[in-house]
């Protein structure tokens, strides 16, 4: 197979994945560039033009497999012509796209389109981030959650009581190395049992973290040198500020509450999680980069609709 180039535009990728023997070759680029083997045992393969798929040289259960195995897109009845756009969409678009916006554009239920994001934002998802942040390091929180005015009465009453800008809301945690990578968790609370061992695996000892003054009730001194900046005071105080977080802040609430609209607390770290990678890879980074990067990391992960949905051990009907 010829391989395909990286299309540049979302309308190149239309074009040049609406043939399936070019979605095949590109996924073939990616996942296997020194050649297919079996995904079951790495043995060598020969390619069944008619079915469109490969056959291991040796004998054993699944012996012929797709280029969807082993991927986020194993099992679905979706064509790839339909997939790799969608992957496209939710890696570029910078505020995210609605599961109804996503219907509407390529023909699909909602519920599945809805489907389809999570199995993206899986691929999205970085695992093991490649050793720890340090130098300069920004640690803030935020909280995510609706309008008081527009809860139910008995939940409206419980955040007034909680706090109004804190009371029933999910936390994210958020530690940016200053000119590179975010790294984000969505937490129970901010106590220091649970913020201290969150930062200590992901930031090197000796770096130098700026916080906000919520910081005096976690703050690990004798691990890392602390500057400090009241909010109640002022934003920025010389160096110390934490308005890179800030900004990765607005940037997530601007897609939650523009595009998602209502996000479920099971399901924030997903999203949470999407908006790191396009921040993450935004510079150099142009959208054709990062198309290929998450074709890239579409290998190894696997969603199903009943743990999407926590029903894993019931019967869940797929959306497909």
């Amino acid at each position: 197979m010829a391989p395909i180039p990286n299309p540049q535009t979302l309308q190149e990728a239309v074009q040049v994945f609406a043939n399936s023997a070019n979605c095949i070759s590109y996924l073939v680029s990616k996942r296997w560039p020194n050649g297919v083997t079996c995904p079951t045992c790495g043995g060598k393969v020969g390619f069944l033009e008619t079915q469109q798929r490969w056959q291991c040289s040796k004998r054993h259960p699944k012996r012929q497999f797709s280029v969807k195995v082993g991927t986020i897109f194993e099992d679905s009845p979706l064509g790839l012509d339909k997939w790799l756009p969608v992957v496209w969409l939710l890696t570029n678009a910078k505020n995210g796209i609605s599961s109804w916006e996503l219907h509407r554009a390529m023909g699909v239920t909602q519920k599945t389109a809805w489907f389809m994001l999570h199995r993206v934002r899986l691929a999205m998802q970085d695992e093991g981030f490649g050793g720890k942040i340090g130098g300069e390091v920004e640690v803030d929180e935020t909280f995510i959650g609706g309008k008081a005015r527009n809860m139910h009465k008995d939940r409206k009453a419980r955040v007034q009581k909680e706090g109004r800008n804190t009371g029933g809301k999910s936390i994210v945690m958020g530690m940016l190395e200053r000119g590179k990578t975010v790294r984000t968790a969505v937490i129970e609370d901010r106590s220091k049992a649970v913020m201290q061992p969150i930062v200590r695996a992901n930031v090197e000892q000796g770096a130098e973290i700026h916080s906000d003054e919520w910081a005096d009730g976690w703050r690990m001194d004798d691990e890392y040198t602390h500057n400090v900046v009241n909010h109640l005071k002022a934003y920025v105080d010389g160096n110390v500020h934490t308005n890179g977080m800030e900004n990765f802040w607005s940037l997530l609430k601007r897609t939650i509450g523009g595009t998602y609209v209502s996000v479920e607390p099971f399901h924030l770290f997903r999203y949470v999680d999407e908006q790191a990678f396009r921040f993450n890879n935004r510079k150099p980074m142009d959208d054709a980069d990062r198309f290929s990067y998450a074709i890239r990391k579409i290998v190894g992960k696997r969603l199903t609709y009943a743990e999407l949905t926590g029903k894993v051990g019931e019967t869940a009907e797929e959306p497909f």
